[in-house]
């Protein structure tokens, strides 16, 4: 028996505000415990919350970057559960009326693109964090997080792979982040994703029972926990047997699911109207006003440099997922340097060394590089060079110049004093020669690497070629 398999995610992103959504207090990541935290956020008796307008502005940018439906009036509401990093017993979220609703994203997998449908947006205020001694049986609140503005982002369950899911949350965190309204980091919890996953006979429309995962904390392990909760599924259903509504928890050292708590009903959370904040009625004119300073987003920028560099699709979606790495490539390019010399440099030896840490962070500004690939470019040094320099770049933060200089690295492109060198290596090499003269031209190779070697890769490559082909014909 064949099964599709059925995605929906639920992603909530920390909106990048200095302040909590409802009070005064810090948002900024790794305070001490508990000190950023005030009467409001820790839900003492007799406090009244007071919007943040920064987050509905952020939650209207989301909704017009992903075509969806801004609702201008919408309400918050109480969820209520009982959890030790939950103070006041219910969440600040909204239930029937959200801000924002009847999205879209686009994705490309495998060459083939496909829409996917968000189903709503809602502002609501995170919990706090438990945190759990590894010796004793015990547990610690940390509040600081209580109150810090997040939307959530509930998707349509159109996935139909792992890849689909993977590309999805891609995406939306490359969205987010070209807004600049979420730094869109996972392993500090800024940017969550949880999963429903379910698997159903082929042409079957009834969608069958799912599964939610959680304990995400990057895209690899997203990608990984539905690929092995796809297998798991299947291999119950062609047993006979029947999957368990249940919430998983992934476990990236056993790359394995372990059940965290069982979901046979849905939880009756009583949602009703906060009835300490009042409905928000959002008028068309911010909208528009919103919608003036949204920023050029990942699809229409790829486009554009398909369009504008000449570069392939493949170097347009790599350089545009992220936006700092799209300005960066562009500040290289306005330094005169050619588009694809630059895209090659920057997705080969550029990201290699970054080794997946924030382009903003590295010690190689975007003048440094495109200063490194002019030196190449008028011979200065060669691409070999080039990629010695780089790296002491990286590592240094000097700029390609002083480098070149203190190492004497300076290309050596003089034909005189290159001749003498070619004669000896000739002369040294009779027999390479011949074969040279009688046919083997693969040999060039074997003559320039001599050369090469004796000048400590400092000849100039084209040189030397010329220099070669003129001596070996004679």
């Amino acid at each position: 028996m064949e099964f599709e398999t059925v995605i929906g995610l639920e992603i909530h992103a920390q909106l990048k505000t200095k302040s909590k959504i409802f009070c005064g207090c810090s948002t900024e990541f790794g305070a001490p415990p508990n000190t950023h935290t005030c009467q409001i956020c820790l839900g003492m008796p007799g406090v009244l919350p007071v919007l943040n307008k920064k987050v509905v502005e952020y939650a209207i940018k989301m909704g017009l970057a992903t075509d969806s439906t801004i609702n201008t009036f919408n309400q918050f509401a109480r969820k209520n559960y009982f959890y030790p990093d939950l103070p006041k017993g219910y969440q600040t979220s909204q239930f029937d009326l959200p801000i924002v609703e009847f999205g879209r994203v686009e994705i490309e997998v495998d060459g083939k693109k496909k829409v996917i449908g968000i189903t709503r947006m809602h502002m609501e205020e995170d919990a706090g964090k438990l945190i759990h001694d590894d010796h004793e049986p015990v547990s610690y609140v940390d509040l600081n997080r209580t109150g810090t503005p997040l939307l959530e982002i509930v998707s349509e369950p159109d996935m139909r792979s792992p890849e689909e899911a993977y590309a999805y949350l891609r995406k939306l965190h490359a969205i987010l982040r070209y807004l600049d309204i979420c730094d869109g980091n996972m392993q500090e919890g800024s940017f969550r994703c949880d999963a429903n996953i379910s698997l159903r006979p082929v042409g079957e429309k009834k969608l069958g029972t799912r599964t939610e995962l959680k304990n995400m904390n990057s895209f690899k392990n997203v990608q990984a926990a539905l690929e092995y909760e796809v297998r798991r599924q299947r291999d119950v259903l062609l047993d006979g047997g029947e999957v368990t509504q249940e919430t998983l928890l992934w476990n990236p050292d056993t790359n394995r699911t372990a059940s965290m708590r069982s979901k046979e009903e849905a939880h009756d959370y009583r949602y009703f109207p906060c009835p300490d904040l009042v409905p928000i009625v959002i008028e068309e004119s911010w909208i528009e006003e919103i919608r003036k300073t949204l920023p050029e987003l990942p699809d229409a920028r790829k486009s554009r440099f398909v369009a504008e560099y000449e570069l392939p699709e493949y170097d347009a979606a790599l350089l545009t997922a992220s936006r700092d790495l799209a300005d960066y490539f562009e500040e290289v390019v306005k330094k005169g340097v050619k588009a694809k010399k630059a895209s090659n440099w920057i997705m080969t030896e550029f990201l290699r060394e970054l080794k997946g840490a924030d382009v903003t962070s590295c010690k190689v500004s975007s003048d440094q590089l495109a200063a490194l690939l002019v030196m190449v470019d008028d011979g200065t040094i060669s691409g070999k060079i080039a990629k010695t320099v780089f790296l002491e770049m990286m590592n240094s933060g000097k700029d390609a110049a002083l480098l070149v200089k203190e190492k004497n690295l300076v290309q050596v492109s003089d034909q005189g004093e290159l001749l003498v060198i070619v004669q000896e290596i000739i002369a040294a090499n009779p027999g390479q020669a011949e074969d040279f003269k009688n046919g083997k031209t693969k040999l060039m190779g074997y003559f320039v690497g001599q050369l090469m070697q004796k000048t400590k890769g400092k000849a100039n490559p084209k040189v030397a070629n010329e220099l070669f082909s003129k001596e070996l014909s004679k």
